[in-house]
């Protein structure tokens, strides 16, 4: 399968609320991550996560399709032009 390098930004609010659905779906597309980075931001009671992904079109919006369904969670991803197999 063709695949390529990007990224995929969350913003989830509510996060007390909302975090554990978020880790249920990442875990299920845990072989597509390659780095993960979270910062809280308390005052404003949401988290900003940002995953670096090897993966191809079909993978990532699957991936981005099940988290932007989710509620309090707003999802933004882009991919590299270069393909690798």
């Amino acid at each position: 399968m063709k695949t390529r390098l990007g990224f995929v930004g969350l913003i989830i609010e509510d996060r007390e609320k909302n975090a554990a659905s978020v880790n249920a779906v990442l875990s299920e597309f845990g072989e597509l991550i390659l780095a993960r980075m979270g910062v809280p931001c308390p005052e404003r009671d949401c988290f900003a996560i940002t995953l670096v992904v090897r993966a191809g079109t079909d993978d990532l919006g699957s991936l981005t399709g099940r988290l932007g369904r989710l509620p309090g969670i707003s999802v933004k991803s882009m991919l590299s032009k270069k393909q690798t197999d």
